[in-house]
């Protein structure tokens, strides 16, 4: 049973919006995630962070939608930031070359910033 992606935009600084996502970026995840998308440009965002962390699973489709909201990021002249991304997530982002074109970033404990992980 495939568990369906919720996506929580948060817009507390301003400039930037942090997609929180929770479940799995698959087909069914589309048009939560270009909703989702679609909020944090309303929200004049020029930074939108991909919070991975609650995400269980991403197929090959997932990667698909991922790379459509990079290239309306592109397009719209903001920065993409991948966030909470496990390890196995972070190899597929570098062997399908996302990561070329946006910043994985490690998290920190609440009380500090991502630090931006080398790409």
């Amino acid at each position: 049973m495939t568990d369906r992606l919720a996506v929580e935009v948060v817009t507390t600084t301003p400039g930037e919006a942090r997609l929180a996502m929770r479940g799995d970026v698959d087909i069914a995840a589309d048009e939560v995630l270009a909703a989702a998308y679609a909020d944090a440009a309303a929200a004049d965002a020029t930074r939108v962070i991909l919070d991975f962390g609650a995400v269980d699973y991403i197929n090959s489709t997932g990667i698909a939608l991922i790379v459509r909201l990079l290239a309306e990021a592109r397009r719209d002249h903001r920065d993409v930031v991948a966030l909470g991304l496990s390890d196995h997530y972070r190899e597929i982002f570098r062997i399908t070359r996302l990561s070329d074109y946006l910043t994985i970033a490690d998290p920190q404990p609440a009380t500090t910033a991502p630090q931006e992980a080398a790409r």
